[in-house]
């Protein structure tokens, strides 16, 4: 074993001549603890609500998505995108059509998104996860068209999830001029009744615009005929969807854009990563502030162990053999922290996930009753990785000015209980004798 740090360790775990410094050595641990649970289980909170937003999108959003580079919609009978059918790593292809529309229902209006989706829509995603009411998922038949609107569309509509009467949808022609005497020839009109079902997505930018109709409807609204908006592909089990979405690229060239679901909803997963970045560096400088503890503990040590230092000195060790022992000590005092706060992060960050010991509410506005949280291996090896690097440039800042230099040798006269190696003689100190070495403690 290293002699500094067998030194360093029966220091760590001794008495000292002061028990204050014991306590704040103690203070030390737990403050390191306390600020590595808190990185470790805001980070998990923060990777919860991401795992759990991906959920929501995963059940309204495509797996890959194809969209025009310039441009709102683009020809769905394009040679290269018919060519996508027949691509054995693509399971299913769907078309859809969406633009803005303006919704009437009893005299209430709002603008919405009319979203026009092929009938195998239910196979792209999963939207059976997030339909509520009682109904069939129906979007059109030999007589009628349906919508499956958002929720809180139908709140600003005042229209329950069965409404009666049906959705008037009015677009503007495509090309059309707007005749002042009579403005209503400048618009379509469409009807859509209800199937008795709407979405909750959780996320305003859908549960208050969009409205899911046939592309049939879509076409016909907005005067189009084999113009699509988008593309969605869901790929089949073994697909790796980053080999194919450079596939789809070198496919298709440059006049499409295709999307994975992270680049689909960049904004809102740009938003959670630089919230999570601002925890991360507030958390980071709280560990710096706790850290001021081990500089304090260690700087109290150095001056208790004042005797002990000028006893080492006098068998031999060096400024930097007794420096290293403190360094050692400060390290320790860092690492037993670290490991604590990780264990115990992660141990509160289960029982979360198992019992949900943190509600969020009683109200049942929320999307899940309690926080979520999610453990990821490389934010506990970042946040062990910052803890130790935080506290060694901690324990190593009382060190910089070598303080062991100021302690002098006493060297004092040969008698009892005084027996120093300078008063040996020179033949006797140049041999190499076994000697025992017993340290207060």
């Amino acid at each position: 074993m290293n002699f500094s740090f067998y030194i360093a360790r029966r220091y760590l775990f001794s008495k000292k001549s002061h028990n204050a410094i014991n306590v704040i050595s103690g203070i030390s641990v737990c403050g390191v603890a306390l600020a590595t649970l808190a990185l470790v289980c805001t980070l998990s909170v923060f990777n919860g609500f991401q795992s759990l937003v991906s959920d929501y999108f995963t059940a309204f959003d495509p797996e890959l998505k194809i969209t025009p580079v310039t441009g709102k919609v683009f020809d769905g009978q394009d040679p290269k995108i018919q060519a996508l059918r027949s691509m054995p790593e693509i399971e299913v292809v769907s078309e859809s059509l969406e633009d803005n529309a303006m919704v009437q229902h009893k005299g209430r209006q709002a603008m919405a998104v009319i979203k026009g989706v092929e009938d195998n829509f239910d196979r792209l995603t999963p939207i059976d996860s997030i339909l509520f009411g009682r109904g069939d998922l129906l979007l059109h038949d030999e007589v009628a068209d349906y919508a499956i609107p958002g929720i809180q569309l139908l709140s600003v509509l005042g229209s329950g999830i069965r409404f009666l009467d049906p959705l008037e949808i009015y677009a503007p022609k495509r090309g059309a001029k707007v005749n002042l005497a009579n403005p209503a020839t400048a618009f379509t009109g469409e009807r859509l009744f209800s199937t008795g079902l709407t979405f909750a997505v959780n996320q305003e930018k859908y549960d208050a615009s969009y409205i899911l109709t046939s592309l049939s409807f879509a076409r016909r609204l907005f005067q189009y005929t084999t113009e699509v908006s988008s593309v969605g592909l869901k790929l089949k089990p073994d697909a790796d969807p980053g080999v194919v979405k450079r596939k789809l690229k070198e496919h298709l060239g440059d006049r499409f854009r295709v999307e994975d679901r992270y680049e689909q909803q960049a904004d809102t997963y740009r938003i959670m990563r630089v919230e999570k970045l601002i925890s991360y560096l507030f958390l980071t400088f709280i560990l710096i502030i706790a850290c001021f503890n081990v500089i304090g503990s260690l700087i109290m040590l150095i001056i208790d162990k004042r005797e002990n230092v000028e006893t080492l000195r006098h068998l031999g060790a060096d400024n930097r053999q007794i420096e290293r022992i403190f360094l050692y000590e400060g390290c320790l005092i860092v690492f037993l922290g670290a490991i604590a706060g990780v264990v115990l992060g992660v141990g509160l960050c289960y029982l979360q996930q198992t019992y949900g010991l943190l509600s969020l509410g009683s109200s049942g506005s929320f999307v899940v009753d309690a926080y979520p949280v999610r453990v990821l291996a490389s934010d506990v090896l970042l946040v062990l990785a910052t803890v130790l690097v935080v506290g060694f440039l901690s324990v190593r800042y009382p060190l910089l000015q070598s303080p062991f230099a100021l302690i002098p040798v006493r060297h004092r006269n040969a008698g009892p209980g005084n027996l120093t190696i300078g008063n040996f003689p020179a033949s006797v100190r140049s041999q190499r004798v076994p000697v025992l070495i017993l340290l207060p403690s």
